[in-house]
């Protein structure tokens, strides 16, 4: 709803320590407001912040109502944070599809108690204010942990649950209290089909909110990012909305003996989630490792493999590819000088750049029959393979790696003063046969909002 950080490279050329780079598989974030990231963050927050206010003053001014049905809920929506907080790294260092909203249970819970019209058969008069006091509060209980363990807090999903619980039951709790609900649905399988309904529209807006906000602290393209919150929702989003209205429906008719019954299948998914996101993580790391046996045997030098990596991300994210494809990429990037291994004498500085083309190409088909034999993907060998031909004839994820390893390999520590724009003002020389133009102004956008490339 992060891998170990990689040492600061001291930039020669400029004559100064470079920004730490990203960590491995990490695409380069920008500072809030760099990209234009500050006003859309400020959209969000403002909004958020105004709604908890009004619901905080409301509730203390009129008391809670029902205030055993709010305990409850406000402990199943903790306890959801609370689980969510543990590890669950990402595949390739991003965010896997429905394991990043971090807290399903919590968010279940929270869209239940904004759906909730009856309690054991007896209807219940909290309002909006009141759902939106109690999902806020549990929300900040659960940071204690966070903040004890000297975490900074997650203010980005309180901000979304905020605002999408809000409109769920500004949606709901009017025209159920008012009996206009009853009118228009009355009872029968209509009822389950409108929750269902408004709650596919609440994770719409949330999908949008999330796309939004990250974009704005990353300046990565919207439309992946929408397209990516999309495609989670018909994963763990949908298991999420479904429990909120199983819990809010069953919670009507049973009471609060519902609850814990109805949110176990939800938990034992999240946790099923959780080992497959470690699962791919740890696939991920013995990839990392195996592509640092180039740097142990000193044909690359020390860290190459891992900034093209991140660099390669971040360059297809721009683009606007997937991340099954970032994956991919990353992995290829990775792995893209394995073949080298297979060479009596190293390459100076471990350069393929200024290579003739044929011994490029050579050096990335003994790369691919390398990562054939390691079990990854057959497109991981593939765009290695790749790698070394003319661009027109490459996939873009081809081309991405041929271009960032020219990048890094033209802007090491032995190009001089002023080597990251020349070197980038050389790619741009290059476009015409090696390089694609619309892969080298993508890398200019990357280096220019990271601010690495100034």
């Amino acid at each position: 709803m992060s891998g170990p950080a990689e040492e600061p490279r001291r930039d020669r050329a400029a004559g100064h320590r470079a920004a730490p780079a990203p960590a491995p598989g990490v695409p380069r974030t920008a500072a809030p407001g760099t990209c234009g990231g500050g006003a859309v963050i400020a959209a969000v927050y403002v909004p958020a912040a105004a709604l908890a206010c009004w619901s905080l003053g409301r509730t203390l001014w009129d008391g809670l109502a029902e205030p055993g049905i709010a305990l409850a809920f406000g402990v199943l929506i903790t306890v959801g944070e609370l689980v969510g907080q543990g590890p669950a790294p990402a595949a390739g260092g991003a965010r896997v599809p429905g394991v990043r909203a971090g807290a399903p249970l919590g968010a279940a819970g929270a869209l239940a108690y904004a759906l909730l019209g009856e309690a054991g058969g007896r209807p219940t008069t909290h309002g909006v204010h009141q759902v939106v006091a109690v999902v806020l509060a549990a929300g900040l209980v659960g940071l204690v942990p966070r903040l004890a363990r000297g975490e900074g807090p997650a203010l980005d999903p309180i901000a979304r649950r905020v605002l999408t619980t809000g409109f769920a039951a500004t949606c709901f709790q009017p025209l159920y209290n008012t009996g206009t609900l009853g009118s228009w649905v009355a009872s029968g399988p209509v009822y389950p089909v409108f929750l269902i309904a408004l709650l596919a529209l609440t994770a719409l807006c949330d999908a949008v909110l999330a796309a939004a906000l990250a974009r704005a602290r990353t300046g990565w393209p919207y439309g992946p990012l929408l397209r990516d919150e999309l495609r989670a929702l018909l994963g763990l989003g949908s298991a999420v909305c479904a429990t909120g209205v199983v819990i809010s429906l069953a919670t009507a008719v049973a009471g609060l003996w519902a609850l814990p019954v109805f949110c176990l299948p939800l938990l034992l998914t999240q946790f099923a989630f959780r080992r497959f996101a470690a699962v791919r993580a740890t696939y991920r790391q013995t990839i990392a490792s195996l592509a640092r046996s180039t740097e142990i045997a000193g044909y690359t030098p020390h860290g190459h493999a891992r900034r093209v990596a991140a660099l390669s991300r971040a360059v297809g994210r721009e683009l606007g590819l997937n991340e099954p494809d970032l994956d991919l990429l990353e992995h290829a990037a990775l792995m893209h000088d394995i073949g080298q291994l297979s060479l009596l004498d190293p390459v100076p500085d471990g350069a393929t750049a200024p290579l003739p083309p044929a011994e490029q190409r050579r050096i990335a088909l003994l790369g691919g029959a390398v990562v054939r034999q390691t079990g990854v993907p057959a497109e991981v060998a593939v765009i290695v393979e790749r790698q070394a031909d003319p661009y027109r004839e490459q996939p873009v994820t081809a081309r991405i790696v041929r271009t960032v390893n020219a990048y890094d390999d033209l802007s090491g520590e032995s190009a001089g003063p002023g080597g990251p724009l020349r070197a980038l003002e050389r790619l741009r020389l290059s476009t015409a046969r090696d390089h694609e133009p619309r892969v080298v102004e993508a890398l200019a956008r990357v280096l220019a909002c990271g601010g690495r490339a100034g």
